[in-house]
C-alpha cells in the first residue's frame, strides 16, 4: 500500500502565502503522475496542479503564475507552493498520485484565506 500525508495548510490573509507538502510513503517504485486536487464547500472536487514524473506541470487556469507545483523524486514528495492566495482558494486541499495505474490520495489539509 501507499500512504500519502499532506501538511502545511492554515489560516491566511489574502495576499500572503503558504507551502503544502506531500510525503509518500510504502510500496513505492514510481509515481508517474503527482498533484493537488482541492474542493471547497458546496463544490466539486477541481484539479489545482500536476506534475509528472519527469517534472512538466500542468495548472488550472484559476492558479497559473500564483502557484508553483514541485518535487522531489528522492523523497517521493509534492509540494506546492501557493502565493497571492485569494478567498477563493479557500478548500480543502488533497495530494494524489498515480503509481502504475493506481490512485492513491492523502487525507486532505484546510486552507483558508481570509479577506
Amino acid at each position: 500500500q501507499v500512504q500519502l500525508v499532506e501538511s502545511g495548510g492554515g489560516l491566511v490573509q489574502a495576499g500572503e502565502s503558504l507551502r503544502l507538502s506531500c510525503a509518500a510513503s510504502g510500496r513505492i517504485v514510481s509515481f508517474n503522475v503527482m498533484g493537488w486536487f482541492r474542493q471547497a464547500p458546496g463544490k466539486q472536487r477541481e484539479l489545482v496542479a500536476t506534475i509528472t514524473s519527469g517534472g512538466t506541470p500542468n495548472y488550472v487556469n484559476s492558479v497559473k503564475g500564483r502557484f508553483t507545483i514541485s518535487r522531489d523524486n528522492a523523497k517521493n514528495t509534492v509540494y506546492l507552493q501557493m502565493n497571492s492566495l485569494e478567498p477563493e482558494d479557500t478548500a480543502v486541499y488533497y495530494c494524489y498520485a498515480i503509481q502504475y495505474g493506481s490512485q492513491y490520495w492523502g487525507q486532505g489539509t484546510q486552507v483558508t484565506v481570509s479577506s
